[in-house]
């Protein structure tokens, strides 16, 4: 792993941390689309308060550097990082064979204290294997979990577990609702979150034998402010601040929510270009169209947290595009600012 100066940018990550700037660690060849768009995201999110490491190919990052506007471009370093690590490779097997991947690398710049996140849209399970083997759990939790925020109408809904922990057990869930209360009030500023449990129906004697247990322990947490039970249909409605499942569930529920905006969006368009009268009525419209699909738009939010490491890991949809990355990368600086990983690592051990 080498650093590469870059022009007006030599040593600028350096020189912003000692300024109190916060320096993230960015995988440049991580995603369908790197290295272009998310080194075009990194230029767009970066600046005097911002620092980004792209950690990378040189040639490629700086190939792709060239076509970025605006001063960002002066605010990032690339740190040389030949290998990659494929979607199509056995996490764990890539992640101890290619120790000079741009996705370790990025983890271990967080190790190394030299970067206050890691962030990454490339294989998410070698990222969370990286981020374990490089970082560790934070002491006192079983199993860490991948926390997103859904950019629901009116406020925030912070959803957990998104993909990290495709079997469960119930105090890995009672885990989960921890950490993410602690990351809704830390992070997106909500006093005492309320937790719901994704089950089959809104009682308590509703579900599988998980999500019974699951519910009791919850129940019996006076720290948690437990709502109950809450049903598909309440995810995206704001009913809790704090949706807790399984991974494999959550992340059915996640790539099934996103593709139903998406498909929600496209629609609207084709509807406001169907005909004279449409057009004038999208017109009258556009702004509240734009309010909206903002709204329930995944690129707002850009990735998720992987919460229970000891460090700052954000992982990103495979098919980010640079409105995502610095999306991204806008949340996991507020993160960092906020201390999100000393915050948990004190009160998991307070409970």
């Amino acid at each position: 792993m080498t650093i590469v100066k870059h022009g007006p940018a030599s040593n600028a990550a350096s020189k912003q941390k000692e300024a109190g700037a916060v320096v993230l660690a960015l995988d440049a060849m991580g995603g369908d689309f790197a290295p272009e768009e998310v080194v075009l995201g990194a230029a767009a999110a970066a600046g005097p308060s911002l620092a980004v490491l792209l950690v990378g190919r040189k040639t490629e990052i700086e190939k792709a550097l060239a076509g970025a506007k605006g001063a960002g471009r002066d605010f990032v370093e690339i740190i040389d990082a030949p290998d990659i690590i494929g979607f199509d490779e056995e996490p764990v097997k890539a992640v101890r064979q290619k120790a000079n991947s741009s996705l370790v690398a990025a983890c271990r710049l967080v190790a190394e204290g030299r970067a206050a996140a890691a962030v990454s849209a490339g294989n998410t399970g070698a990222m969370l294997a990286a981020a374990l083997l490089q970082l560790g759990r934070i002491r006192g939790l079983k199993r860490p979990g991948l926390c997103t925020v859904l950019p629901t109408p009116g406020k925030p809904t912070v959803f957990i577990d998104v993909g990290a922990s495709s079997e469960a057990r119930p105090l890995h869930l009672l885990e989960f609702a921890n950490m993410a209360s602690i990351f809704a009030a830390d992070v997106l500023g909500i006093a005492n979150p309320s937790v719901g449990l994704v089950s089959i129906g809104e009682e308590s004697v509703k579900g599988n034998e998980l999500v019974l247990e699951a519910h009791r322990l919850m129940a019996s947490q006076p720290q948690l402010n437990f709502y109950g039970n809450i049903e598909g249909r309440d995810i995206i409605r704001n009913v809790v601040d704090v949706v807790v499942t399984d991974g494999f569930t959550g992340n059915v529920c996640l790539k099934l929510m996103e593709s139903t905006s998406s498909l929600i969006i496209e629609e609207v368009k084709k509807a406001a270009a169907a005909s004279l009268t449409a057009k004038i009525g999208g017109a009258l419209l556009k702004r509240r169209l734009g309010d909206f699909r903002k709204s329930i738009d995944a690129k707002e939010i850009g990735g998720a947290y992987l919460l229970g490491v000891r460090g700052l890991v954000i992982v990103c949809h495979g098919n980010s595009d640079r409105r995502a990355i610095a999306s991204a990368l806008g949340y996991a600086a507020r993160a960092a600012q906020q201390d999100l990983v000393g915050n948990l690592g004190e009160r998991v051990a307070s409970l």
